[in-house]
């Protein structure tokens, strides 16, 4: 209140409580890859972090689904690669040709465990080549934004295993480096495999291969995931790039010529009309008249050969063959919002998932979790009767005991961040016990509130938790000069029972 200088009755507020700290969210993913167009009534959205909250939204901006084109092609004598089906004796491989981008299809997997708001980065659309480059361009744009917490790139994946850790490495760099506010959820290349493959075990290159920096900030996990994001009904004869080949395997299965004759019976003849519709152009009917048409081309096609059955089968396995690092962003989700971030984000069943791609053992897990390493890999395992569970809750430095942990880590960049905003309002402020005595209840309230909702071990607030600042106990004199106030925060962040040991002992019989 200014100086009085004018006779009268003046009245003087004051605040009785404290600046609160507001809890920061904690589960917001950035996603970074390709999508089918980006734009906002005309506005380019490419190259720029864009929020989003449902599917309908990515919709609006981003488009829809990569149409996947399929090679059907005769499997070479000295090929290891699983045969997509038989034919005449002979084996056939189906691999995408075009289409092959994961970011849609993984957006719909973190919807399907739980997701909410989210960043989509779009580096490119769909006919472009998935480069290193442009996803590292990417990360590099959200050092502006401040609430993503996570960056998931899913599509890290499809490049040369050497592209796709530097694209890695730039992300942890991001992490824990530049931003030290946000968490990489990383993919293992190469992650569908086992680990006894020929072309080498994943889980041993990626380790090798991503160094030591920052792994506190990140976390990968192990196997890929077989879903049900895709289904049959939206695949088709459409999605055959060599139709051709088809038409003649067709007509080999069911032993029919490219024409009808005199010989062949009307189911013959609606048979080959049937083939010879897969190669037409439909020009002479409505767009409308198309689609109908297709779909009951493609329903009988269903019903008059098996071999097209299990073509449109394996096609929807390969495409819902997914990583699993956008299905984990989902369960941070989920679990921060049911739990807190506190609660470690593991024991959780996975949505939308049929199975893991490798079925893992217990003894097959020691050498991910522990490793002399340190480089712990989170496992995704089936159990009997329970579905498939996320069963790992560490992070990529598995050997230091400060950030062993998943939540530990997201817990702590919480509270940080949390505090940090709620400091901000004291910048300038006069450097004296008033101005100490009030930091430190801000921060104590806020931490009390944490530790009674279980974010903190202890069984009283001062076991949880401490808050140190003034003169002769976190500053000197010369700190106060130079206008430095210093906060010491100490917490107790509760950790997982990992290791739960129970012991049986006999004992004398007492009556």
């Amino acid at each position: 209140m200014g100086q009085m200088k004018t006779p009268g009755v003046y009245i003087v507020e004051k605040n009785a409580f404290p600046n609160s700290v507001v809890e920061v969210a904690t589960a917001v993913p950035a996603f970074i890859g390709y999508t089918e167009r980006a734009d906002n009534k005309g506005k380019t959205l490419s190259n720029k972090p864009w929020r989003i909250t449902s599917m309908s939204e990515f919709h609006n901006y981003f488009g829809f689904a990569p149409s996947a084109d399929f090679g059907v092609e005769e499997k070479p004598a000295d090929s290891f690669e699983e045969a997509a089906f038989m034919l005449a004796g002979k084996e056939y491989l189906l691999n995408q040709k075009a289409g092959k981008y994961l970011l849609y299809y993984s957006l719909l997997l973190f919807f399907q465990n739980g997701g909410g708001p989210c960043y989509i980065v779009s580096v490119g659309s769909y006919g472009d080549d998935v480069e290193a480059g442009k996803l590292s361009k990417g990360i590099g744009l959200l050092v502006k934004e401040q609430e993503p917490t996570m960056v998931v790139m899913p599509e890290t994946v499809l490049l040369a295993e050497a592209d796709s850790i530097s694209v890695q490495q730039a992300a942890l760099a991001h992490c824990g480096g530049k931003m030290r506010n946000r968490v990489a959820v990383l993919d293992v290349w190469g992650g569908e495999k086992d680990r006894q493959d020929p072309a080498g075990d994943c889980i041993d290159n990626f380790r090798s291969a991503l160094g030591i920096n920052y792994l506190d900030f990140s976390m990968a996990y192990y196997p890929w995931v077989n879903t049900t994001i895709v289904q049959e009904s939206k695949l088709g004869f459409e999605n055959i790039a060599n139709p051709d080949v088809l038409q003649g395997l067709l007509r080999t299965e069911l032993g029919l010529g490219e024409a009808a004759d005199e010989n062949s019976t009307p189911k013959q003849t609606q048979q080959i009309e049937m083939i010879n519709n897969i190669t037409s152009t439909w020009d002479d009917k409505s767009p409308e008249e198309v689609i109908a048409d297709k779909m009951l081309l493609n329903k009988s096609l269903r019903a008059s050969s098996p071999m097209y059955g299990n073509l449109i089968k394996e096609m929807r396995e390969q495409l819902n063959l997914l990583p699993p690092a956008a299905a984990m962003a989902g369960i941070f989700t989920m679990v921060d919002n049911t739990r807190g971030v506190w609660k470690a984000p593991a024991n959780v069943s996975l949505s939308a998932v049929v199975s893991p791609a490798v079925n893992i053992t217990h003894d097959e897990q020691e050498d991910l979790n522990v490793t002399t390493q340190g480089k712990s890999i989170n496992a995704i395992r089936s159990f009997i009767g329970e579905g498939t569970l996320v069963w790992g809750a560490r992070t990529l430095d598995g050997n230091s005991l400060d950030w062993r942990y998943i939540n530990v880590r997201r817990t702590m960049i919480m509270l940080e961040e949390s505090i940090r905003l709620a400091s901000k309002a004291y910048v300038f402020e006069p450097n004296t016990a008033n101005t100490w005595v009030t930091i430190k209840s801000m921060i104590r309230n806020f931490l009390t509130g944490i530790w009674k909702r279980g974010g903190l071990a202890g069984a009283s607030p001062d076991d949880a938790f401490s808050v140190n600042v003034g003169l002769g106990e976190t500053m000197t004199p010369e700190d106060i000069l130079e206008g430095v106030l210093r906060v010491t925060v100490l917490v107790a962040i509760s950790r997982p029972a990992e290791f739960i040991e129970i012991t049986f002992q006999q004992q004398m019989q007492k009556s």
